[in-house]
C-alpha cells in the first residue's frame, strides 16, 4: 500500500504512531531551516515537516518538489507546536523520515485552492485539476451521499430500481431530441431519452407497481446556469395512486433528505398552491417563498384620471418593498433599466414612496389626488418607509411574469434570499395545455400522458385552454426541483388528448402506438414524479449553478472544452452511417 492513512484522518490521539501518507503537494514553505509541506488528498490536508537534521537525500528530494507533485511520506505523528484550529488535522504534523516522489507535475494553470484564481472556461478545460479543489470535492461528496440516501428511502418504500434503454424512439413533443444514427438500420435513427416517461408507464402496466431510477436524460435545448444537455433525474412511478399519494410520498423523501443532510427537521406539511394563484400573486409557477412581497392587482384602485399609460392598460399590478422609500433616483433608474431589459420586457416603471407621515409621493403625482394616492397605499398595505413599484400592460399574464422578475430582483437587492433558508411548496392544478404561437396549436404543458382533472374533461374539445391537469411541481426557494403528474391510463381518454393536441390517428399510432396497445391489456391507475437531481444537489450545496455539482459539465454552448466535444468525425464513419453533410 502506498498509504496507511489519509490526509484528513489523523488527530491528537494518533501522536506517536508511524504512518505513511500519499497525496498532492498543496504548498511548500521553508522557515528557519525547517521545510513544511502541506499534503492534500480528497479527505483533507496534513502538514509534513522535514527538519534541518533530516538526511541530505531527503532534503534534496524536498527541494525538487513543486505544487501538485504526487509524493509519499513516511514518518511519525507528532504534536504541532503552532496549532491550526481551522484544520481538522491542525493539532498534529508528520515528522518525515522518508520522502518519495511518485509523480512530478508541471505548474498548474490556476491555484488548487478553496477559491481558485481560474475563470470558468479555464477550470473546465482542466476539470481534472479543478476537481482536486476541496469545494468541488465536497459538492461531489454531497451528490454521492444524496444519491445513496434517495436509494435507501425509496427502497424502504418498496420501490424497485429498474434500468430503461438509452437508445429509444424519437418523440418530437417537448424539447429537441439528441439523434443517434443506426449503422445496422441505414437511414434510421435512435433518440437519447429526454426522460424514461413511456418506459416507466409500461413498467406500471407490467406490474412493477413502484419503480425508480437514477438516470441520465438528454435535451438539446439552450443552456443556462440550471441546465445541461445531459442531466440526472430521480425518476419515479407508482401504481394505484391519486395525486396526494404521490405528493405525500415524495414530500417524505424531501423531508428525509433535509434531516439527514442538513439536520433540518421539517414537521409541517408543505404548502399547496394552485398554479393560478402562483401566477397571480408571485408572477411565477415556481414562487420563491423566502419573502412575501405579493403582487397586488390595481386596475380597480387606480381609476381613470387622464394618465394614459394606466387608463389604456388592461392590467395594472404592483409590489410593496418594505423599508425602501429611501431609494435614490439612481437606484430607481437602475430598476427602470432592469424592467426594460430584454429578459423582462416591460415598457417602464412607476414608483411611489410612502413618507414618514403616511403621505404618498409618486412619479405621476400630477394625475392623482391625495385621496387616490392614499387608496393606492391602502390597497398595497404599505407603511411609512415603503416603496411601491408598479407595472402595467395589455397582457395580464405577461405583466405578472414581469412583476415576478422584478420581485425576485428586489429580493436579491435587499438580501432576502438566504440560500440556507429553505421554503418548500407544491404548485398544483397546472393547465393541461399551453398555446404555441410557433406551432399554431395547443401543446401539452407537461407531456401528452398527463391526466386532466375529471370535471374539466368535457372541455377537451370545446375549450382546451381551461382544462386543468393533475400535475404538480415541488418548488424549493424559487427552484423547481421536481415535477410529475397522474397519468392517463384509458385508451379512449388518451385518444381525446391526442386529438386536442392536433394529432391525427395515424401520427398518434406511429409515435405512441406501443403505449396505446399496452393500455389494452389492463393498465392500472398510475402517476409519478421526476426530480432534477443536479438542481437538488446545488440547492443543498447553496450554489446558484448546477455545474459544480457535476464531475464533467458542459459549457453554455454545450461543449466539453476538456475533451473538445462535439467534434468532427471521419468521413469513413459518416459513410458507414449513410450520412451526408450539407455543404
Amino acid at each position: 500500500m502506498y498509504r496507511t492513512k489519509t490526509c484528513g484522518e489523523l488527530r491528537a490521539s494518533d501522536i506517536g504512531s508511524e504512518v505513511t501518507l500519499a497525496g498532492w503537494v498543496q504548498r511548500i514553505r521553508k522557515m528557519g531551516g525547517m521545510t513544511f509541506i502541506d499534503l492534500r488528498d480528497r479527505y483533507g490536508i496534513t502538514q509534513l515537516v522535514l527538519a534541518e537534521s533530516s538526511s541530505h537525500e531527503q532534503l534534496e528530494k524536498a527541494s525538487e518538489i513543486g505544487r501538485e507533485y504526487v509524493i509519499q511520506a513516511v514518518g511519525t505523528v507528532v504534536e504541532r507546536s503552532s496549532k491550526n484550529p481551522k484544520m481538522p488535522t491542525g493539532d498534529i504534523e508528520i515528522d518525515v523520515h522518508s520522502l518519495n516522489i511518485l509523480s512530478a507535475s508541471e505548474t498548474p494553470p490556476f491555484t488548487i485552492e478553496e477559491e481558485s484564481d481560474g475563470g470558468d472556461e479555464l477550470r473546465m478545460k482542466y476539470r481534472y485539476l479543478d476537481i482536486r479543489r476541496p469545494s468541488v470535492v465536497r459538492n461531489l461528496a454531497l451528490r454521492h451521499r444524496m444519491a445513496q440516501l434517495i436509494r435507501r428511502y425509496l427502497d424502504g418504500q418498496q420501490f424497485m430500481e429498474v434500468e430503461t434503454p438509452f437508445l429509444i424512439k424519437s418523440t418530437p413533443e417537448g424539447a429537441r431530441d439528441f439523434i443517434v444514427p443506426s449503422r445496422m438500420n441505414p437511414g434510421q435513427f435512435y433518440a437519447l431519452p429526454q426522460s424514461p416517461q413511456t418506459y416507466k408507464q409500461l413498467l406500471m402496466i407490467a406490474g412493477i407497481d413502484r419503480y425508480f431510477q437514477v438516470v441520465k436524460c438528454f435535451r438539446d435545448e439552450d443552456l443556462r446556469a440550471d441546465r445541461q444537455p445531459e442531466f440526472t433525474q430521480i425518476d419515479c412511478e407508482m401504481s394505484y395512486v391519486h395525486q396526494d399519494d404521490v405528493t405525500d410520498t415524495f414530500e417524505g423523501l424531501s423531508k428525509y433528505l433535509f434531516k439527514e443532510i442538513l439536520g433540518i427537521e421539517q414537521t409541517e406539511p408543505y404548502l399547496k398552491m394552485d398554479w393560478q394563484d402562483a401566477m397571480k400573486y408571485y408572477g411565477s409557477d415556481k414562487p420563491d417563498m423566502r419573502f412575501d412581497m405579493r403582487i397586488v392587482e390595481l386596475k380597480e384602485t387606480i381609476t381613470e384620471t387622464g394618465f394614459g399609460v394606466f387608463d389604456e392598460a388592461s392590467y395594472i399590478g404592483g409590489i410593496c418593498v418594505k423599508g425602501c422609500a429611501g431609494y435614490t433616483r439612481k437606484q430607481l433608474d437602475e430598476l427602470t433599466d432592469y424592467v426594460k431589459s430584454p429578459q423582462v420586457g416591460a415598457k417602464g416603471l412607476i414608483y411611489a414612496r410612502i413618507n414618514e407621515d403616511g403621505s404618498v409621493k409618486s412619479s405621476v403625482d400630477k394625475f392623482y389626488s391625495e385621496e387616490q394616492r392614499a387608496s393606492l397605499r391602502d390597497a398595497m398595505k404599505a407603511e411609512p418607509g415603503d416603496l411601491i413599484l408598479i407595472l402595467c400592460g395589455d397582457d395580464a399574464m405577461k405583466c405578472r411574469t414581469q412583476l415576478g422578475r422584478l420581485r425576485l430582483q428586489m429580493g436579491r437587492r435587499e438580501g432576502l434570499m438566504d440560500p440556507m433558508n429553505f421554503k418548500c411548496l407544491w404548485v398544483v392544478n397546472f393547465p393541461l395545455f399551453e398555446w404555441s404561437e410557433e406551432e399554431g396549436r395547443y401543446m401539452a404543458m407537461h407531456h401528452p400522458f398527463t391526466m386532466p382533472v375529471e370535471e374539466d374533461i368535457p372541455l377537451l374539445e370545446t375549450d382546451p385552454g381551461k382544462v386543468r391537469a393533475y400535475a404538480y411541481d415541488m418548488v424549493i426557494n424559487g427552484v423547481e426541483v421536481g415535477g410529475g403528474s397522474i397519468r392517463i391510463h384509458d385508451t379512449k381518454l388518451q385518444d381525446r388528448m391526442f386529438h386536442a393536441l392536433g394529432f391525427t390517428e395515424e401520427r398518434a399510432q406511429e409515435q405512441f402506438g406501443f403505449l396505446m396497445n399496452a393500455f389494452k391489456y389492463g393498465a392500472p391507475p398510475h402517476g409519478g414524479i421526476a426530480y432534477g437531481f443536479d438542481r437538488w444537489v446545488s440547492l443543498f450545496a447553496g450554489l446558484d449553478s448546477i455545474r459544480d455539482t457535476i464531475a464533467f459539465p458542459k459549457n453554455t454552448s454545450g461543449r466539453d472544452v476538456m475533451v473538445d466535444a462535439p467534434a468532427i468525425v471521419d468521413q469513413k464513419q459518416l459513410d458507414e452511417l449513410h450520412i451526408a453533410l450539407k455543404k
